[in-house]
């Protein structure tokens, strides 16, 4: 009798009734909303990111590992489980719930004022709102501290200058936190997007991450009121933070294009002919299919044991990189090995695996690139900062 590659490792025994409601409530919408429109979406270069985050506002999935203010306030391991089956559809959908609700509301629920959580936090719950979150800059990505865009005070007021780039939602959003350089050093700014001077032309042309909405930010001179900036935090450790709740859902996520890359590849082998069997039952297929169902169960196991140690207030930086690192790299070399099965079928929009692949070369790099991850990793076990 055969089984799945995450049966194999008895996962739903694993997970807590809450944990596996929640994975299959989410299951069950993209296949009913999402999975039938994905190839055209991608396809087309578009998302339907408006009408798609009501939806999963209802579903109470945006900020959902949140506290407080409409969010659901569930474990982080049903946060990053909801992760997974978003990017078992498309990593541009996970890319929406994750930037809405890790980057976004989490920015302005763990720095913002109460004024801030009040205006913004109930109506990116619901996705009557969008949010974005404006860190990387056309010269600035792993290292953010050098960033360029400049706040500065007059009088009562903020003006704020600059450009960010490869920014999810940007062009749809609402509301944006935007991180600028300071006489008091970088700080955390809550922009609506409707104030004069700010603007966000969609990119185009992409070959990765088509079913999803990225922009570049164009701040000309934005006049934000005083209250506008984070009150408290000061220089990397906002944005910083905001990027590790993104890096764990990127943990469970990965996992997710990868599992459906292999079901995918495994129903293909069953029924696909050639030599008069199945191309399920060569040698050369097998061994490829139990090597890649070995390293998604890993990652699984390895994602679940950072949702626990997250639930318990214990997760840390390195930790996080741990994670991202291996799984997205496994992923996408699972990706490209379950295309070779496929052969020419591969390369369409008839299978998901091709396009599950060119979304992970967006993943790879986007929230720390697979080098950044490695020195976190190589400062924690030598004490030694190798960022320079």
């Amino acid at each position: 009798m055969a089984t799945t590659p995450l049966g194999l490792f008895a996962i739903d025994g694993l997970l807590s009734d809450e944990e596996r409601a929640m994975r299959d409530t989410v299951r069950a919408f993209v296949d009913a909303r999402v999975r039938p429109h994905l190839a055209d979406w991608y396809d087309a270069g578009t998302l339907p990111a408006r009408d798609l985050a009501r939806e999963l506002g209802g579903l109470g999935v945006l900020g959902m590992h949140l506290e407080g203010y409409g969010c659901a306030g569930t474990s982080a391991t049903a946060y990053g489980l909801a992760c997974l089956e978003l990017e078992a559809a498309d990593s541009g959908l996970r890319s929406l719930v994750s930037v809405q609700g890790s980057l976004a509301m989490f920015a302005i629920w763990k720095w913002g004022t109460e004024e801030h959580k009040q205006t913004w936090l109930p109506r990116m719950a619901t996705g009557e709102a969008i949010g974005c979150f404006g860190l990387t800059e056309p010269d600035f990505g792993s290292n953010p501290a050098g960033l360029r865009t400049r706040a500065v005070r007059d009088g009562d007021a903020w003006v704020l200058t600059g450009t960010k780039m490869w920014i999810t939602n940007g062009s749809i959003a609402d509301v944006a936190v935007v991180w600028a350089q300071t006489d008091e050093g970088i700080r955390g700014f809550v922009v609506p997007t409707d104030t004069p001077g700010f603007t966000a032309p969609e990119i185009k042309r992409k070959l990765s991450l088509r079913a999803s909405v990225t922009s570049e930010l164009v701040l000309d001179g934005v006049r934000l009121p005083a209250d506008a900036v984070f009150p408290e935090v000061r220089g990397l450790r906002g944005p910083l933070s905001c990027l590790d709740e993104a890096r764990f859902g990127i943990v469970f996520g990965s996992l997710g294009a990868a599992r459906d890359c292999l079901e995918t590849t495994i129903a293909y082998a069953q029924q696909r002919e050639i030599f008069d069997k199945p191309l399920a039952a060569y040698q050369l297929t097998q061994a490829k299919l139990a090597d890649m169902s070995l390293e998604l169960g890993k990652g699984m196991l390895l994602a679940l044991h950072l949702g626990r140690l997250k639930d318990a207030g214990h997760l840390a930086t390195e930790q996080v990189s741990l994670g991202k690192l291996n799984n997205v790299r496994e992923a996408i070399a699972i990706a490209r090995e379950c295309r070779t099965i496929l052969g020419a079928a591969g390369i369409t929009l008839e299978y998901p695996v091709l396009r599950h692949a060119n979304n992970l070369e967006s993943v790879l790099t986007y929230e720390g690139t697979s080098e950044v991850h490695q020195l976190v990793i190589g400062r924690a076990l030598t004490g030694e900062a190798a960022f320079r």
